[in-house]
């Protein structure tokens, strides 16, 4: 049974994990045979979403050889990350529901065709502003490709256990991901230029593109309804004045009014777009996905786990270059341990336990695991060697985030709708970038805090030589890691909480298109 509210929305009365019959979809009586060419649809899905997350960090290692060869200021430079993330994280709501009406698979060619002619526009810009404009669009397509990647996986494994292998997979990808980008960034800056670290993109898209029509199996949700202008007016404009007002706290302080003004502005448009969510007849975020406590729990552990675990890239970045002295290349390789923490994490562990173990169990493990990697690199000197100061920490970060990252994203996408896949992976998407680029800030803002308390008490003379300095940045690497493991041990309590249930066995199904 079901009740309606007066918006002409239906509430299912069981928790959303349930997959009977809902008015906007009739779901078969028997469970749908598998794809036979599911896997290599895995495998392009896959190809698409390492694309997005190596592209979070690849430009990483290269921005300050394009900040000399485009004459970029040191003020404007952050926009070469800050574009990405402004249009990424704000958009992705919208492009999640665009998905759902338009078709996943549809929009997932269309997002891949334009974040491959976004990476080579940057790859070829004349000047800052080409290349912010580039950056932008990549963000805009790949809020329209993330959700409808995550959404065509949900819907195309409903076995338990190949649905486990194949978020495994995709797990392993979303965390790794961004390690990849730092160890390719080094490597295309080192050996060729900045421009590659754009238009790596090109050839990846081509490729993902060209077995798309091929192997992908598109399900449709909904292909009726109208798109809620309103409402992506209001989440889209919210989540732009959050993210732009996270971005610009660390380089004008969290008491400037270009801060707390959009930061006010997108908590005001937040607030307005639930409101209007709960009264709209087709609602661009149905409340009933993030109302279920288990997905609103995954939910909260990824939004937790991102905000802990994303600045380990930047401070390990200026800690293994500026203060060890290593060149691009060894600062991306000497990532790859955390890389191969996460892809044994995800699909050798948390991938072959999740069938038969609760979700919480996994990702309150992986969280404490993380939590401990950060607080032995909290322990690091100016002095420290790599093997065994810093590659213990990695390793147990790599599996932590494995084992966490696999169970949730299966956790908050299983017992979806069909209708509403796109927008719910869209959510997990958000709740992620979100995450990072607000853990990110704040992570660097109390590292360079305590960075300039140890400076301010241990400088007696106008200058501090170079042994001090480096002394006090490590010092406040110290301080935001030790602040990163309260966050980590923060999820894992909120995980084991709030997801007390099982994954179900079978997503929501819905008819092949």
């Amino acid at each position: 049974m079901s009740k309606k509210r007066p918006g002409g929305e239906s509430l299912p009365s069981a928790p959303s994990t349930a997959t009977g019959p809902s008015p906007d979809h009739e779901v078969p009586a028997a469970t749908p045979a598998p794809d036979p060419k599911r896997w290599w649809a895995l495998a392009v899905i896959a190809l698409a979403q390492l694309m997005v997350i190596l592209d979070g960090t690849v430009v990483n290692i290269a921005l300050p050889s394009a900040q000399r060869a485009l004459g970029m200021s040191d003020a404007d430079r952050q926009w070469v990350i800050t574009a990405y993330t402004l249009a990424f994280g704000g958009l992705l709501l919208l492009g999640g529901r665009i998905a759902d009406l338009v078709g996943r698979k549809r929009t997932f060619v269309i997002g891949l065709a334009g974040f491959a002619a976004a990476s080579a526009l940057g790859g070829a810009a004349a000047g800052p502003g080409m290349l912010f404009a580039a950056r932008a669009l990549q963000g805009a397509f790949a809020a329209v490709l993330a959700p409808s990647a995550l959404s065509l996986l949900a819907t195309t494994f409903t076995d338990p256990k190949e649905r486990a292998r194949a978020f495994g997979v995709y797990g392993a990808l979303a965390g790794g991901g961004s390690a990849v980008g730092l160890i390719v960034g080094g490597l295309l800056t080192e050996y060729l230029n900045w421009r590659w670290s754009l238009y790596v993109n090109v050839p990846i898209a081509l490729a993902a593109l060209l077995c798309a029509p091929a192997f992908l199996r598109d399900r449709s949700g909904r292909r009726s309804g109208h798109l809620d202008v309103p409402g992506a007016l209001l989440g889209c404009g919210g989540l732009v004045a959050l993210v732009y007002g996270f971005s610009e706290a660390e380089p004008r302080g969290w008491s400037s009014p270009s801060v707390l003004t959009p930061l006010v502005a997108g908590v005001v448009l937040l607030a307005a777009f639930v409101w209007w969510q709960s009264r709209a007849a087709s609602p661009l975020l149905p409340l009933r996905i993030v109302r279920d406590r288990v997905r609103a729990g995954s939910l909260a552990t990824m939004g937790l786990a991102t905000i802990g675990m994303f600045g380990v890239f930047l401070f390990l970045t200026y800690y293994l270059q500026v203060v060890l002295g290593c060149p691009p290349v060894r600062t991306g390789l000497a990532f790859v341990p955390i890389s191969a923490g996460i892809v044994i994490g995800a699909t050798q562990i948390a991938a072959r336990l999740l069938p038969r173990t609760a979700p919480r169990t996994l990702m309150s493990s992986g969280m404490v695991l993380a939590a401990a990697g950060m607080v032995l690199l909290s322990s690091v000197t100016v002095h420290a060697q790599y093997v065994t100061h810093v590659l213990p920490a990695l390793l147990l970060l790599g599996l932590g985030m494995g084992l966490t990252f696999m169970p949730v994203y299966a956790t908050a996408t299983a017992g979806v709708p069909a209708q509403d896949a796109g927008v719910a992976s869209a959510v997990l998407n958000t709740v992620q970038q979100m995450g990072a680029s607000l853990g990110t800030v704040l992570l660097n803002t109390i590292a360079t805090g305590a960075t300039g308390r140890y400076l301010h008490s241990h400088v007696r003379g106008p200058d501090a030589d170079g042994a001090t300095l480096d002394q006090g940045m490590v010092h406040g690497f110290s301080v935001a890691y030790r602040c990163s493991a309260g966050v980590l041990l923060l999820a894992a309590l909120v995980a084991g909480l709030t997801v007390w249930h099982r994954t179900p066995k079978h997503a929501g199904h819905d008819a092949p298109a």
